[in-house]
């Protein structure tokens, strides 16, 4: 059963201060004029008189009250100020030559008087308590809660969540590791019996979009046990003492709805290491991360809590959160293989109608690297440009356009470019198709393409992954290198020139070749070491602010030496390679001059037609 919560006395304590300092404005402004001058005094007047410059002089008061207001009329100019007593005005003027009149102003004449300040002041009032009480809404459970449920938690709780294990594809082997969590959440005594303890904590680690948050309901959904969900940052704010009252009401909530999941999303946000702050403070994130680990350590073993979370920088989190008793398991959610992608399409594609020519199969090959939520993300593309056309079925060409337009860009193809631009454009995409066929480590061409793109880029070559790798070999990547030099080596050869058009090819070389270096160890002058900053590979401010190259200078020159005789093997490898092939660089660009766009199948048609 849930919690009933009851409506916090924060909003009728706003209401009573607002209403007090509406009423203190109200009797400054009836009994302080507000058009009136800050920096004349008695003590002014006084000079005044004596220096002859006052003509006449009118006061007015409430006789009720000591105050008033002094209108001083000079020579050149009238001044009105505030007297806080009229009395000791009076005494300045009297004796002295000059006319005065004393007028007594009723409470009902300043009233009136002070009429359109009171309505603003009134009408702020209520603009105020209106403001604060959206506030209340907002931050609290469901709407109603006002301050006092400010440390309320703002987990989302569901009785059921809808999804099974039937509902996660391509997630195979973690369904199988988490099963018995479900299995222990259906029958606890079958585990307790034997002397068993069940993990109380479970770290779901992978890329953003593989599927944790889905893995974590269907687990619930199996088990037909309530589901607690929450982001970790909903646990922080800026009052201290917030967030651990939240997760202290978090699992009273949960002790309560026994046996349940409860699961944290993003809990990097909250269980981030402590003491890397500058200075090492003790922030509002440290305190609420603690309350987490005395939560953790309070409840029992086999109590029926199970506790998952979802990262993608474990490397990052507290050691005390990742020992045993606490989140005691880690559970990989990679990305999907080419079996676990045509699973997944056929999950996304399930209730979207296919056209003949759709193979899920072919689809899942050529988007490699692709996480769940980017293959979600593409069938989705491709039915609303099937939608947007008025077509009754996504066609295998939709597909290959939300293919290119979520890999590339969207193409500009209103965009006017010069012919120069166009032919610079045609020359360096063909440089790198060329290399990409021949080196035998890299794919082969998807499509080449000289229409800009939404990257900003002039065009773009699209390769076909034949299959998923775990890694690269050092011929993979000194080839990879290569293809990236391509555009530019075709630019020198053809037109004795370069352009800016190759500045992300560089990147991406140099930051390849130093990775070999200094991450894989394929040097053989530096030998088998690593050369990247140490643990977790992250300066955090504070905990290593004085942090160091864990090598010296002399080691830095040598590794910018191996680097730059990387770049200079592979530049010289891959302008030998265009040389020898330039009648075939010559036909792909105008192929391309001509089409604008060129398909895999025809620029291979190419290297038929050379033979």
């Amino acid at each position: 059963m849930d919690k009933k919560r009851r409506p916090g006395m924060g909003n009728l304590l706003i209401a009573y201060l607002l209403i007090a300092f509406m009423l203190f404005g109200v009797y400054v402004l009836l009994y302080k004029p507000v058009d009136v001058d800050k920096t004349y005094t008695d003590y002014q007047l006084k000079q005044d008189i004596k220096a002859n410059k006052v003509v006449s002089v009118e006061v007015s008061q409430n006789k009720e009250i000591p105050t008033g207001t002094i209108n001083v009329k000079l020579q050149d100019k009238s001044i009105e100020y505030y007297t806080p007593d009229v009395n000791e005005t009076m005494k300045i003027l009297e004796g002295k030559d000059i006319k005065y009149s004393l007028n007594d102003v009723s409470r009902a004449k300043l009233v009136e008087r002070m009429m359109p300040y009171i309505f603003v002041s009134v009408l702020f009032a209520i603009y105020m308590m209106g403001l604060t009480t959206q506030i209340n809404s907002a931050s609290g459970v469901g709407g109603s809660a006002g301050l006092s449920d400010f440390g309320k938690s703002r987990a989302r709780k569901d009785k059921k969540t809808g999804i099974t294990f039937d509902d996660v594809a391509g997630l195979e082997e973690e369904k199988e590791e988490l099963s018995e969590i479900v299995d222990f959440l259906k029958d606890p005594a079958k585990y307790t019996e034997i002397g068993a303890r069940i993990p109380k904590g479970i770290i779901l680690e992978g890329p953003p979009g593989t599927g944790k948050t889905l893995l974590a309901k269907a687990i619930s959904g199996e088990a037909d046990v309530p589901f607690f969900s929450i982001s970790g940052s909903d646990f922080v704010e800026m009052f201290v003492g917030v967030g651990a009252a939240r997760v202290r009401d978090l699992f009273a909530d949960a002790k309560e709805n026994s046996p349940c999941i409860v699961f944290i999303d993003e809990i990097d946000a909250v269980a981030r290491r402590r003491g890397t702050g500058l200075g090492g403070g003790h922030d509002e994130r440290e305190q609420t991360l603690n309350q987490l680990l005395v939560e953790m350590d309070g409840f029992g073993e086999n109590e029926g809590i199970i506790v998952l979370a979802a990262t993608n920088r474990v490397d990052i989190l507290d050691p005390a959160i990742l020992r045993p008793g606490r989140f005691d398991r880690r559970v990989m959610v990679g990305r999907p293989d080419v079996k676990g992608r045509e699973a997944i399409l056929k999950v996304h594609t399930k209730k979207k109608p296919l056209g003949d020519d759709v193979d899920l199969h072919e689809i899942a090959r050529t988007t490699a690297g692709f996480s769940g939520a980017d293959l979600e993300n593409l069938v989705n593309e491709a039915a609303i440009k099937t939608a947007k056309e008025e077509r009754k079925y996504i066609t295998k060409k939709d597909l290959d356009d939300a293919f290119i337009k979520l890999g590339i860009g969207t193409e500009k193809k209103s965009r006017v470019v010069s012919e120069k631009e166009k032919k610079i454009a045609a020359y360096h995409e063909s440089g790198h198709a060329i290399l990409f066929h021949l080196l035998d480590e890299m794919e082969e061409v998807y499509t080449i393409s000289i229409i800009p793109n939404g990257s900003g880029a002039g065009g773009y070559t699209m390769p076909l992954p034949d299959q998923d790798e775990m890694f690269w070999s050092k011929t993979r990547m000194l080839q990879n290198i290569q293809v990236s030099m391509g555009g530019r080596i075709a630019e020198s050869l053809i037109f004795d020139d370069i352009t800016t058009g190759a500045s992300q090819d560089i990147k991406q070389a140099s930051s390849v070749a130093r990775s070999m270096i200094t991450k894989y160890g394929f040097s053989e002058n530096l030998g088998f070491l690593s050369y990247e900053a140490g643990e977790g590979e992250e300066v955090f401010i504070g905990r290593e602010i004085g942090h160091q190259k864990p090598y010296s200078e002399a080691v830095a020159a040598q590794i910018d030496e191996e680097v730059k005789k990387i770049i200079d093997f592979c530049y010289s490898e891959a302008e030998r390679i265009l040389k020898e092939n330039i009648d075939i660089l010559h036909k792909s660009a105008e192929l391309l001059l001509e089409k604008e766009k060129v398909t895999g199948a025809e620029f291979l048609e190419l290297f038929d037609e050379n033979k």
